[in-house]
Order: structure tokens, then C-alpha cells, then sequence
């Protein structure tokens, strides 16, 4: 038995809503990867202490919505003011040609290296570079540098059997797949990693690309099934801008989540990427039948393409979880910035919707459209809801250690906090990472990650960026 005692937490957040969203601990106890207690302990002979003075406490965040590769992509020039469409042509189609298993590997290191040093033991990747001929597997890439860190990952197998004309136009040799390679591999997927264990480290999701434009309507309903049959869940992007409406009813005469229910592409075991442009009906109808979203406030807001009515899709029944989207779209591919910019975005979109009372509105509003407790219970109990993942996610006994530890001494954006279990999300920035535990196991500590030369990884990403932007020009 392996036993660790945490002691002397400022603050412990949970997870849990209302009012078990805090727990006055102020010492948390592990043992053999599990949660044992909570509350004010003594050290056993023995146990090892890890001491969290001044130090707050939360579940270990789950980002359920990103695309590694782009961790190469950032800030580049040609997409960096440009909307969802156009940014799709001149940034990730134009370069995804360009990856190899070097570059790709690299770029999924630093990404979840990323989401490590903020505190986030679980990701969910919607990886779609897949093609014809590819010379490396992507899938294995990705659960290799996942378990090499530690981390819990989530393989979101995207890809297309139809080329939109954006891509055909673009200098780089990728076809779409068949149908039949695609099935074949979401078979050979489930069979070699996925498991289904409610604290899995490795777990497989059917996820093509973008619903509407990805795969032919009877494609879609054959994916569903294969994924029901395997025991996999469904993951994709929707209704991310107004193009997708514009597009979907010039297509199939539906919205995009009407037309999702046509193909057997709504329930309790699917969540969508982005929801920013929603009907009414169509908030209803996500509710009514359990759909989640992986809400990505940050890519949303750099690509102009809006904010979800997080809280609309809420009220209605919307499980709701929190994805960081793409270093491309993004540039800061973490779950602290993200977790800031949902509580301030949902804030924002409150503010926008108040009528001054002398136009027969009701005032000033919005400031109390997301709190640190909601965004936190999003960011973790929310995530693990919509991967089907019930031993993590929150701070309790019998869960899984999954816990993340931050040192607010260590910044002075955190000095003079009233409520200093908020500041890592209210005060945004880079809290100090004082430990990362997942499942037990010490990931991050101290700030670093063990046997991680950063000034190496550092000059490895500037070299490949150079060279993508090479091959990209020379295609």
C-alpha cells in the first residue's frame, strides 16, 4: 500500500456543485491512487507528506476538445486575423501535409506538456491528420506521448471520406479516406487501446471531422452504429459560426443540430466541440437528449466566431465541459487561460444581452452569469461527464486522485486575494503548479515536469516551425 498525506491546503475546491463546490479539508489522503479521506488528518508512520501551506487545491482539469498538432501552428501570420473558414485554409490544411512522424510527435509533446504545467491530467485529442498513404500512425503517436508523461488521454479519431473544396484547392497531396479504411481503423483503435474502465488512461472515441461536411449523411449513421456497437462514444465539431448554418441549410435544408438528429448523431453518449450559433429549438433539443459540449471560449473569441450560451445550454440540460481547441486558433493552449476566459466570456455575453430600464429592460446584468464554482465544475466533473469517465473529475473519497495543486505565492498577479481559492481562474495567468497528481502519481512538481529539458524542447519547436514554414512555401 502506498499512502501520501496532503495537509494544510488554504483552500480545496471540488468539483461538485453548490454547496460541496468546497471543502474546508484542510488535508487530503491518497492511498494506492485513490482518495481516501478529506478532512483534518494526522500523518501515519510511514505516509509521505506533502505540505500544502498557503498552497488551493482542485480536481485535476479535463480538457475535452483539442488538436495537438497544432502546437506548431501558433500565431501564424496568414491566419492570425482571418475567421473560422478562411483560417482553415491558410493555416492547418495548408501545413498538415508538411507534418512527418518527427514534427507530429514533437507537437503533441509540447502540447500536452502545456496542459500538464496548468494543471490537466486528462485529454481528449480530435486528431484528424489522416490520409492515404500516411507513413506514420498518428493515433500511436499520440497515446505514446501520452503515457510517457503519465497523462490520461482520449483519442478523438477524426477524419473525412469527403474533401471540402477549401482543402482541394490548397498545394498539398491529401485525399480523404474511404469509408471502409476509416471503419477498418476505428476497429483496430478499439482493439488496441480503448478502455472502458471508469478511470481509464486510454480511451477511443468515433469523432469525423465535421458532421455536415466530413462524411455523406448514410456514412454518418453507419459511424454512429459502429461506435454504439464498440462501445464508443461521439465527438465532433458543430454550428462553431454562422457559415455552418449557411451551409447545413443549403445542404440538407435542416440546422446543423436538426440535421445531427437525422443521422443518429445526438444522445447522452455525444458532445460537440463549440455550439456558438444555436436556434432556440435547437438548444431544446441538445437538452432534451443529453448531447454535451466541449465549449472553447478562447479559439471562439480569436477566430470571431462568438460566444456559446453556455448557460442557456445548461438550463436546458446540456452537460456542459470545457476544451482548450487548437494551439492554431488559440496560441495558448491551456486549461488556466481557458477556464479564465469561459468565467469572463459568459459574464460578457450577460452584459451584452442587458436593456437599459428606460428602453423597458431590466438594467445592468451578467455579473453573476458564471461563477469560479461553475467554471471549475465545467472545467472537471463536466468533462468527466461527457467522456464517460465517473471516477475522476472531482475531489471525494473513493475518486481518483486526480488533484492539482497551486502555490499562489509564487506570482503577484495572486498577492491580496480575499478568496484565494479563486485566483487561479479569476486572476488568470500562469499560477504556479506546486503538484499534479494523476491517479496518485506525481506528474508535475514543484513547476516541472521530471526529466523534462525545456531549453531543449524549445529549440526542437524552433527548429520544426522553420521547417514547416519551408516545406509550406516550397509545396
Amino acid at each position: 500500500m502506498t499512502s501520501r498525506l496532503i495537509q494544510n491546503a488554504n483552500a480545496i475546491m471540488t468539483g461538485l456543485s453548490g454547496n460541496a463546490a468546497r471543502h474546508p479539508g484542510p488535508d487530503i489522503r491518497v492511498v494506492d491512487g485513490r482518495i481516501a479521506a478529506i478532512g483534518r488528518l494526522t500523518a501515519q508512520a510511514g505516509e509521505r507528506v506533502l505540505d500544502a501551506t498557503d498552497c488551493v487545491i482542485y480536481p485535476a482539469w479535463i480538457n475535452t476538445h483539442h488538436h495537438l498538432f497544432q502546437a506548431l501552428l501558433k500565431g501564424e501570420p496568414q491566419g492570425i486575423n482571418a475567421t473560422l473558414t478562411p483560417w482553415l485554409a491558410a493555416t492547418p490544411y495548408r501545413f498538415r501535409a508538411g507534418f512527418d512522424a518527427a514534427s507530429f510527435r514533437l507537437a503533441a509533446r509540447i502540447g500536452l506538456v502545456e496542459l500538464a504545467l496548468s494543471g490537466c491530467a486528462t485529454v481528449a485529442d480530435h486528431n484528424y491528420l489522416y490520409y492515404p498513404g500516411q507513413d506514420y500512425d498518428s493515433s500511436a503517436i499520440l497515446f505514446e506521448e501520452a503515457a510517457a508523461l503519465g497523462l490520461r488521454f482520449v483519442l478523438c479519431r477524426g477524419g473525412a471520406t469527403l474533401t471540402r473544396q477549401l482543402e482541394a484547392e490548397l498545394p498539398q497531396a491529401l485525399r480523404p479516406e474511404s469509408m471502409s479504411a476509416y471503419m477498418a481503423d476505428m476497429e483496430r483503435l478499439a482493439a488496441q487501446f480503448h478502455d472502458s474502465a471508469p478511470d481509464a488512461m486510454r480511451r477511443v472515441v468515433m469523432a469525423p471531422t465535421t458532421p455536415p461536411y466530413s462524411m455523406r449523411p448514410e456514412e454518418l449513421r453507419e459511424a454512429a452504429a459502429l461506435a454504439r456497437k464498440l462501445g464508443l462514444r461521439l465527438h465532433s465539431h458543430l454550428s462553431e459560426t454562422v457559415g455552418y448554418q449557411d451551409s447545413t441549410q443549403a445542404m440538407h435544408g435542416l440546422s446543423p443540430v436538426r440535421f445531427c438528429e437525422t443521422v443518429n448523431w445526438l444522445g447522452a453518449d455525444v458532445w460537440f466541440a463549440h455550439l456558438v450559433k444555436l436556434d432556440p429549438d435547437e438548444i431544446a433539443l441538445l437538452g432534451r437528449t443529453r448531447t454535451g459540449i466541449a465549449h472553447c471560449p478562447q479559439s471562439n473569441g480569436r477566430l470571431g466566431s462568438g460566444i456559446a450560451p453556455v448557460r442557456e445550454l445548461e438550463a436546458a440540460g446540456v452537460p456542459i465541459s470545457i476544451g482548450v481547441d487548437g494551439a492554431a486558433s488559440n496560441e495558448a493552449a491551456d486549461m488556466i487561460s481557458e477556464t479564465h476566459s469561459a468565467w469572463l466570456m459568459q459574464r460578457a455575453r450577460g452584459g451584452e444581452a442587458a436593456i437599459a430600464q428606460c428602453r423597458g429592460g431590466a438594467g445592468e446584468a451578467g455579473a453573476d452569469a458564471a461563477t469560479v464554482e461553475d467554471v471549475i465544475r465545467w472545467g472537471s466533473a463536466g468533462g468527466a461527464a461527457v467522456l464517460d469517465l465517473p471516477a475522476i473529475g472531482t475531489l471525494a473519497e473513493a475518486q481518483a486522485a486526480d488533484i492539482a495543486i497551486y502555490d499562489l505565492n509564487r506570482n503577484p498577479r495572486y498577492f491580496g486575494l480575499h478568496d484565494p481559492a479563486i485566483g487561479p481562474v479569476a486572476c488568470g495567468g500562469s499560477a504556479h503548479l506546486r503538484s499534479l497528481l494523476i491517479g496518485g502519481r506525481e506528474i508535475v512538481c514543484n513547476g516541472a515536469i521530471p526529466d523534462l529539458d525545456m531549453a531543449e524542447l524549445a529549440a526542437q519547436a524552433r527548429v520544426a516551425t522553420k521547417a514547416l514554414i519551408a516545406r509550406a512555401e516550397n509545396a
